[in-house]
C-alpha cells in the first residue's frame, strides 16, 4: 500500500490494521499504535488479537474467510478490551478496521485516549462527550445531594438543639421522654432551676447571663454519662434524663455534685458571678409508670419543694425528703 493511501487510512480509520497474505501486520493506525505497548509490525494479527465470534477463527485462512463479516474480538493483553472489526481483502493482503464499540468508555479510561485518537466522524467521539456530560451532571447531582443531606441533618440537629448552650432543647426532651416512658428501662427525670440568676442579669447584664447559661450547659455535660440527656428547657430551667439511674443515693450524689459545681464563682469581665440551683427529681419504673406529662409534673413538684426549702437543695419526690446540697 502506498504511503499516501496509508496516510489517508490513518486519518479516516485511525484504528485500522494492514496485514499481508500471511496475516502479519504491516502497518497499524495511530490509535492502535498508542494502545499496543510495542511496535506490532511483523507480528501475526491473531497473536495480538483474539477473534471471539464467529468461533473457530484461529489461523490465517480462517481469518481471511471472514471477509465482510462483523467480527467480535478482544486484545490478548492485560486489558482484554472488547473490539469490533471488519476485514476487507486487498490484492496484497487485507485491511481490518477496528473499533471499541460499547467498550469505548473502558478503552478511554485504560489507554488514556482523547477525541484526537478517533476519526472526526466517529460517533464514539459524540458518545464520549455525552458520557463526560453525564458524568459531570451526576457528580454535580451527587455533590448537591450531599449538600442537601448535610443541610437536612444540620436543620434537624438545629431543631432539637439549644443554640446558646449546645444542650438539647425541650422538643428533643419531649421525644426522648416519650420513648423512655414506652420502654422497659427505669429512669429518672431531674428538673433544675437556677437560683439567683435574675440578680446576675440585673446587676451584670444579659451578656453575663448568657455566659452563665453556657457555663451551666458545660457543667451538666460533664455531670452526665453517655446515654444521658442534658436539656435546656427554657430560660434558666434545665433538665436531665437519666436512663437506668433510679437508686436514690446515686441520684442524690449527682444532684449534689451539680449544685456544688454551680455554686463555684463564675468569672466574667473581671468580676465573679454567683448562682446556685434547686433540683427536683422524679423516678419512673419505665413501661407501666406515669406518662411523660405526669412525670414532669412530679419533678416540678419536687423542684418547688426544693425552692421552698431554701434553694440550693435537691428533693427526690419518691423519698418525700428535702436533701441539702452538702
Amino acid at each position: 500500500m502506498s504511503a499516501d493511501r496509508r496516510r489517508m487510512l490513518d486519518q479516516f480509520c485511525p484504528m485500522h490494521v494492514e496485514i499481508d497474505p500471511q496475516g502479519n501486520i504491516r502497518h497499524a493506525g495511530p490509535t492502535l499504535a498508542r494502545v499496543w505497548p510495542e511496535d506490532p509490525r511483523g507480528r501475526h494479527f491473531l497473536e495480538l488479537i483474539e477473534v471471539q465470534r464467529p468461533q473457530g477463527v484461529t489461523d490465517t485462512p480462517g481469518l481471511f474467510a471472514m471477509a465482510g463479516v462483523k467480527l467480535h474480538m478482544a486484545f490478548r493483553r492485560a486489558h482484554r478490551t472488547g473490539l469490533k472489526g471488519l476485514l476487507v481483502p486487498m490484492p496484497e493482503g487485507a485491511v481490518i478496521n477496528l473499533s471499541f464499540g460499547i467498550s469505548v468508555i473502558e478503552a478511554v479510561r485504560d489507554y488514556a485516549l482523547t477525541a484526537a485518537d478517533f476519526a472526526a466522524t466517529d460517533l464514539a467521539v459524540e458518545m464520549l462527550y455525552l458520557v463526560e456530560a453525564k458524568s459531570a451532571a451526576m457528580e454535580a447531582s451527587r455533590r448537591l445531594n450531599q449538600r442537601l443531606q448535610g443541610a437536612k441533618i444540620a436543620a434537624e440537629e438545629q431543631a432539637v438543639t439549644d443554640m446558646l448552650t449546645g444542650l438539647r432543647n425541650r422538643r428533643a426532651m419531649e421525644g426522648a421522654l416519650e420513648r423512655l416512658c414506652a420502654g422497659d428501662m427505669p429512669f429518672s427525670v431531674m428538673h433544675i432551676d437556677l437560683d439567683y440568676f435574675k440578680q446576675v442579669n440585673d446587676s451584670a447584664g444579659h451578656a453575663a447571663g448568657d455566659h452563665v447559661l453556657r457555663h451551666v450547659g458545660q457543667v451538666l455535660r460533664e455531670a452526665t454519662r453517655q446515654g444521658d440527656l442534658a436539656v435546656r428547657v427554657g430560660g434558666d430551667e434545665f433538665a436531665l434524663l437519666l436512663p437506668g439511674l433510679t437508686e436514690p443515693r446515686k441520684i442524690t450524689d449527682v444532684a449534689r455534685r451539680i449544685i456544688a459545681r454551680l455554686e463555684e464563682p463564675i468569672s466574667w469581665d473581671s468580676i465573679s458571678l454567683h448562682i446556685s440551683a434547686s433540683i427536683g427529681t422524679a423516678i419512673s419504673p419505665g413501661r407501666g409508670g406515669p406518662d411523660s406529662a405526669r412525670l414532669l409534673h412530679t419533678a416540678d413538684l419536687a423542684l418547688y419543694a426544693a425552692k421552698r426549702a431554701g434553694r440550693g437543695r435537691h428533693v427526690l419526690h419518691r423519698a418525700l425528703t428535702v436533701l441539702p446540697a452538702s
